[in-house]
């Protein structure tokens, strides 16, 4: 039986990633602060600890792992990482995180691990257009991300390539452009956009109004879970490092994911615009090169996908309004 580790395995990606592993009959330890929010983890044996702790990360990779995928970070939304509230904790949390993932893994000779790296690497000056980002892989340096996330994400992918080249990991990194779907943060403030826009479509009354942060006119491409869990493993499978995108390259208004979430929800609301922490004014997946080393693409539009993040929600939300009701 292959054996894999998921680490991060109580997060969103983590826990799909699991589920996935364990329909494909591995063996799976997944490793996280905290046990899933949403449903019970499908891993054979979840351990719960700090992976910023050095003895900790030993204790966890002290095997041999065909699999293994780094998703553990301290993250969020827009509203958690573009505030500068969190910055130092987020960038010690995940650099610390990922030091000693490294170390465990040259001491313990597992040689193959997917790292999770973000968007968010991408230079400001190449996003100010919402019509015209570019997100080429390629575009990354000379660096200049927009927040302290990002470049953590990027010190982080330099720290993988490091311990390729000299301890002879083989590392695969993907850039995520904004994942979601079921099982996802929902509240909170650490959500992100498609999650938090159908959380207030799902709370807001008939003929209502919800609250856009800005004009709504910044743009972004969104990726639903399936497609990123497949080509997350067509990566770690292949012959190839990258770094690369995994994402979407239909790119939308803000607005328009509202009005899209609007339509499935059969809610007619008004839009207001208010002051918010935005990121970067456009981005969207530059997919050539992922299609040209991997032939991947992927297989669900946007609306389908928030058909059923939508529904998900929705069902959280009516579940919150009857405990409060108790």
């Amino acid at each position: 039986m292959k054996k894999a580790l998921v680490l991060g395995g109580g997060g969103f990606i983590g826990n799909h990633m699991i589920n996935q592993l364990k329909s494909e009959g591995f063996w799976i330890r997944g490793v996280d602060l905290l046990l899933p929010e949403f449903s019970q983890t499908q891993a054979d044996e979840f351990v719960i600890g700090d992976l910023a702790q050095p003895e900790f990360t030993d204790s966890v990779i002290d095997m041999q792992f065909d699999e293994i995928y780094q998703f553990a970070a301290d993250m969020g939304g827009a509203g958690y990482i573009f505030t500068g509230e969190h910055d130092a904790q987020i960038m010690r949390n995940s650099v610390c995180i990922n030091l000693n993932i490294l170390e465990s893994c040259r001491k313990s000779r597992n040689t193959r691990i997917f790292y999770s790296s973000s968007a968010c690497i991408y230079p400001e000056h190449n996003q100010l257009d919402p019509d015209n980002p570019n997100c080429e892989e390629k575009s990354a340096y000379p660096a200049n991300p927009d927040s302290e996330y990002g470049w953590e994400k990027l010190f982080s992918e330099r720290l993988y390539f490091a311990y390729q080249k000299d301890h002879g990991i083989d590392v695969r990194i993907a850039r995520y452009h904004n994942i979601f779907g079921p099982q996802g943060t929902w509240t909170g403030g650490r959500e992100k956009s498609p999650a938090a826009l159908c959380r207030k479509v799902a709370e807001a009354e008939e003929n209502g109004t919800i609250e856009i942060w800005g004009d709504g006119k910044q743009t972004r491409s969104f990726l639903y879970i399936d497609d990123c869990i497949k080509a997350t493993q067509r990566l770690l499978r292949s012959d190839w490092s990258g770094p690369v995108n995994i994402g979407s390259d239909h790119m939308v208004t803000i607005n328009e994911l509202a009005t899209i979430i609007m339509k499935l929800a059969g809610k007619p609301l008004q839009m207001q615009h208010i002051p918010g922490p935005l990121g970067v004014r456009g981005r969207n997946s530059d997919n050539k090169l992922i299609k040209e080393k991997l032939g991947w693409q992927p297989a669900r539009n946007l609306q389908n996908g928030l058909t059923y993040t939508y529904q998900w929600i929705k069902q959280q939300v009516t579940i919150a309004n009857n405990n409060d009701e108790i």
